[in-house]
């Protein structure tokens, strides 16, 4: 089997920079019904992402990239993967103590939202710590 049947072109973007566009042999999605594994000649499709972590098997690693994300869109084809994520981080700069603390002072701000907005919005922001907070735990 060739090399460009064994890989496909995977590519992460976020609203900032394009953070990630190598070949990889799997990629591992947190799409919104579950997880879903990318592998070269996939059919075509078009999911949702849910906050979590997207691992990335390169052709030339052994263990995955690690990368949190809060959310976004994954466009798949036979021969690529392109994820949009709102927002993109690399799940070992993340700190438990930090993400603790924040969930934390989030569910303090709940107790005080003065209207529904307010909820929903630390709510959102309260759904995203947690996430991360078990991507750095799992």
């Amino acid at each position: 089997m060739t090399a460009s049947l064994q890989t496909f072109n995977f590519e992460l973007v976020s609203p900032e920079r394009k953070l990630i566009s190598e070949p990889a042999k799997m990629v591992v999605v947190p799409g919104e019904e579950g997880d879903f594994g990318v592998l070269p000649g996939h059919s075509a499709l078009v999911a949702s992402i849910r906050p979590g972590v997207i691992e990335v098997y390169a052709a030339d690693q052994g263990q995955p990239k690690r990368i949190f994300i809060t959310g976004g869109f994954a466009d798949v084809t036979a021969t690529s993967c392109t994820v949009l994520a709102e927002e993109a981080v690399n799940v070992n700069e993340l700190s438990k103590a930090d993400l603790e603390k924040a969930i934390s002072n989030l569910t303090e701000d709940m107790g005080m939202a003065a209207d529904e907005a307010e909820k929903v919005r630390i709510q959102r922001k309260l759904a995203v710590a947690q996430a991360k907070l078990a991507a750095v735990t799992a």
